[in-house]
């Protein structure tokens, strides 16, 4: 495993320093490039990191309350713990960031990308509307196999069904009624499929395939449940 870049105060104050300069006129100083930074519990408070390059940066308890993260990569970061609150977060890279135990009171997100973002045990997570719709009844796709062959699976997500999104676009139920099932190579109607990753979970059209443990917590993506898309196109794609 990589060992992770450690850096002393002086360091960091100057990284810090150049990086203003560079926002102002990007002729002048640099860019702050902390990716795969050691700085847990490193004093962040304030800074001016908009635009920054924190991504797999090590900022476990770290303070960052106040700071301005515009834009910046923090994708593939470790923020457990960290302290968020207030933080302007704005169009900030996410993905795949470990947010879990984070303070996110008052953390302005409009635009950031959280697709993959671990949000589970989060402090105070500002609200994200949810992919699929709160309630009713809807359409929903997913890609499953016959044999060594892709499938498109046509579902109605029911009135009933518990339905749940976490920060990006895939979805999930606790049950579904199949309408139909597309062979993606012969572009051919199918009578019934398999799951992807359960080899004994069937689909079959006409009937309502269920998850008897769905994980109600949204923000815990992988958990169990029916996962699909509300978008034809990126189930396919997917």
């Amino acid at each position: 495993m990589e060992k992770l870049k450690t850096y002393t105060q002086e360091e960091l104050n100057e990284i810090l320093e150049n990086h203003k300069k560079w926002l102002i006129d990007n002729n002048q100083g640099n860019r702050a490039d902390l990716s795969g930074a050691y700085l847990s519990e490193a004093d962040l408070s304030g800074a001016y990191l908009s635009e920054a390059d924190l991504s797999g940066a090590d900022l476990r308890g770290a303070n960052l309350s106040g700071a301005d993260l515009r834009g910046a990569n923090l994708s593939g970061a470790y923020l457990r713990g960290a302290n968020l609150n207030e933080a302007y977060l704005r169009g900030a890279n996410l993905r795949g960031a470990d947010l879990r135990g984070a303070n996110l009171s008052g953390a302005y997100l409009r635009g950031a990308n959280l697709n993959e973002a671990y949000l589970r045990g989060a402090k105070n997570v500002p609200f994200i509307p949810m992919t699929c719709p709160d309630e009713g009844e809807f359409i929903g796709w997913k890609k499953a196999h016959v044999g060594i062959y892709e499938v498109l699976v046509k579902l109605k997500i029911l009135e009933d069904s518990k339905r749940s999104s976490a920060t990006g676009r895939k979805c999930r139920t606790d049950k579904a009624l199949v309408l139909s099932i597309i062979d993606l190579k012969e572009n051919k109607e199918c009578s019934k499929a398999f799951s992807n990753y359960d080899k004994d979970f069937k689909y079959t059209v006409g009937e309502i395939v269920s998850v008897p443990d769905f994980d109600d917590d949204r923000f815990n993506e992988c958990a169990p449940g029916i996962h699909f898309f509300i978008n034809k196109e990126e189930a396919i794609n997917y």
